[in-house]
């Protein structure tokens, strides 16, 4: 058995045939190092920036759920600080930041990648019909607190056109929101996480791993949570709040 990423030996450590004291520590940035263990090199400038611009801006958006649910867990187990950050990574799913995989998935399996420019109106159709049928969610569009926009979505696909990353699969995510829109009668505006599986399909990214970009952001997030609930506790009160608004009326 062998792994093509890592070697080591009593001397050298070598990553995807560069050595990690060398040429990568004190040389390369965190983005970067996630970029090259991904695709096993380093990211021209260009996907440097776009990459890095996708982590960055899932690092932080308040207290979420998942940040409850790792505060929660450092409550009762401030011994594990690893236990509370994987029980704030556990909710990230089809609902949270997990929906980039969805849309990535859904982006790639339509073969976005080879489509004409007159054909993103029909592939747009197809896919909102099926979800439509299937009575699913759409991944990658509509947000709970951003209603009208995502404030995020404009600068990354702006960032994504900067550095010649916005090609087909953004043009049908935009197609597809637009026909939700007239299908579903309702406004569904494209969110961060339809964003990044856009981008990231655009950058060749799998989508079977596409999620990992929201784990490797909000990994850094829950971290600083968790920094604050020492400091500034808040979970305690959570809790005891919750009991008390959860009991019956006497």
């Amino acid at each position: 058995m062998r792994s093509a990423i890592c070697r080591s030996d009593a001397d050298s450590i070598r990553i995807h045939g560069l050595d990690l004291t060398t040429d990568i520590i004190g040389k390369v940035d965190l983005g970067q190092m996630a970029f090259l263990e991904i695709w096993g090199r380093m990211p021209t400038q260009e996907e440097d920036a776009v990459f890095n611009a996708l982590v960055v801006s899932l690092v932080e958006h308040g207290l979420t759920p998942s940040v409850l649910a790792a505060r929660l867990t450092y409550l009762g187990a401030p011994d594990s600080l690893q236990a509370a950050v994987a029980a704030g990574l556990s909710g990230l799913g089809t609902v949270f930041v997990g929906s980039i995989e969805g849309a990535a998935r859904m982006l790639q399996e339509a073969k976005a990648a080879d489509a004409a420019e007159d054909q993103i109106p029909v592939l747009a159709r197809e896919i909102v019909a099926r979800f439509k049928a299937e009575k699913r969610i759409i991944p990658g569009l509509g947000h709970p607190i951003h209603k009208q926009v995502d404030p995020r979505t404009g600068r990354l696909l702006a960032i994504a056109a900067e550095n010649g990353f916005r090609g087909r699969h953004v043009q049908l995510l935009e197609a597809v929101a637009a026909e939700a829109e007239r299908s579903l009668g309702r406004h569904l505006p494209i969110n961060v996480s339809g964003a990044i599986g856009a981008i990231a399909s655009e950058i060749g990214m799998d989508w079977r791993v596409c999620r990992g970009i929201g784990l490797i952001a909000r990994t850094i997030g829950l971290v600083a949570h968790l920094l604050e609930e020492i400091r500034s506790p808040l979970a305690r009160e959570l809790w005891l709040r919750t009991e008390h608004e959860a009991q019956p009326p006497e």
